[in-house]
């Protein structure tokens, strides 16, 4: 069981919390929600809750719930630039479809 960030996302995260002054890591999730069915979630965290399970990725510590660890195992995050646009990509080996705007997947 894990989740990734590439070292270019890692970099992100770490200048956004250091800017920030404060921070714990990131927190990843799912909702039900947008076209596909599930949504991710992406949020900064000043502490891990005590059910939550703590991945550290190039010096980051990812947070994830153990619900959203079934949909998002093995997921890498990337930080990405393409063309005007940049943000985060989630590679998530367990989606089989998304939308068009790769906001929401289903499994």
């Amino acid at each position: 069981m894990s989740i990734t960030l590439t070292e270019r996302a890692a970099r992100h995260v770490g200048n956004f919390i250091d800017k920030r002054g404060k921070g714990f890591g990131i927190r990843l999730g799912v909702k039900t929600s947008g076209c596909s069915g599930m949504a991710y979630k992406l949020e900064f965290v000043d502490q891990a809750l005590d059910d939550d399970l703590v991945f550290d990725s190039h010096g980051v510590k990812v947070v994830i719930d153990r619900k959203s660890l079934a949909y998002l195992n093995g997921t890498e995050l990337d930080y990405v630039r393409e063309g005007l646009n940049e943000g985060f990509k989630f590679n998530n080996p367990n989606a089989k479809n998304q939308c068009g705007c790769g906001e929401s997947f289903n499994v």
